[in-house]
């Protein structure tokens, strides 16, 4: 099978390396805005060839885009414009409803399934690529009524190539509930972060870091190229998930400065966290009711 990835980062860099060793692929072709990166990428045997966005279309059986989703939005209609008849295409944005929204009307829209693999690490580039990265994870398909039903199992088994449990959900589903599991972690971190570096004699602060800090913020590593276009195309539902945390933030403030006894409460319901997420059957995830309940109380 022919496979065209558009973005040659960790996702599509992830994906291409997967798919190659689980022979789901037999020829991958790359398309990359960054000349740096497209270099990068063959040399490394991300890709077998990398060529211009239409000739690349033109080539393929299934299209993968991985790049950041505002450019998922604007390129979109283009890529459906120019795919053959009985090509696929999936995108692996963070958010949807506004990416499904730009081709709500388009004659090929049947040929698309929006997707979101729920895995990644704060690090960039086609060296970033992992084997691996998907497995046991879980992969969300939107909307899947409105695809066509060859294109939705060929993306499912894809899916399924990368190791992926997968997700049935509507796109505004999807954006409510990574609001909470995945972009809300993004923007504590980047405060967090923030917080430590406004801080008078921060490298004393960060002397003396260690596993806390750094696994906490490790997420303000991640590109603002990719995740500002996330925080601004799911802005309501994360603002949402940020009044929630506020919320529960102060909550824990007035507890440490006035009640010891709410203190330890909140802190004993927080462990329980370890019960769901432990026994959780990434599998059964259909709706954003069971991921953002745990946070919405």
């Amino acid at each position: 099978m022919n496979i065209s990835i558009i973005g040659l980062g960790l996702i599509g860099g992830s994906v291409a390396k997967d798919l190659r060793k689980s022979h789901f692929a037999t020829h991958l072709i790359g398309v990359d805005a960054s000349e740096v990166h497209a270099e990068e990428a063959l040399r490394i045997k991300l890709v077998d060839e990398v060529l211009p966005l239409t000739e690349a279309l033109a080539k393929a059986d299934l299209v993968v885009i991985a790049i950041p989703v505002d450019k998922i939005r604007a390129i979109l209609p283009t890529v459906l414009d120019h795919i053959q008849s009985g090509t696929t295409v999936t995108d692996l944005g963070s958010t949807k409803q506004r990416i499904v929204d730009a081709v709500e009307n388009h004659p090929k829209r049947r040929n698309y399934i929006p997707a979101h693999p729920m895995s990644g690490t704060e690090n960039s580039g086609p060296s970033a690529a992992l084997e691996g990265l998907f497995e046991g994870k879980i992969a969300i398909i939107c909307d899947q009524e409105k695809s066509g039903p060859q294109h939705l199992a060929l993306v499912e088994k894809m899916f399924q190539c990368l190791g992926m449990n997968i997700a049935y959900m509507s796109s505004d589903e999807q954006d409510h509930s990574t609001a909470y599991i995945s972009h809300l972690p993004h923007v504590a971190a980047y405060a967090l972060a923030n917080a430590a570096m406004a801080k008078e004699n921060r490298h004393i602060i960060f002397d003396l870091a260690s596993g806390g800090f750094n696994s906490t913020v490790r997420l303000a590593k991640s590109a603002p190229s990719m995740w500002g276009p996330i925080f601004q195309d799911n802005k309501s539902y994360i603002i949402e998930s940020l009044d929630t945390y506020i919320k529960h933030l102060k909550e824990f403030k007035d507890s440490i400065q006035n009640d010891e006894s709410r203190m330890y409460e909140l802190m004993e319901n927080a462990t329980k966290i370890r019960d769901v997420l432990g026994g959780a059957n990434p599998s059964l995830v259909k709706n954003e009711e069971k991921i953002i309940k745990l946070y919405t109380k």
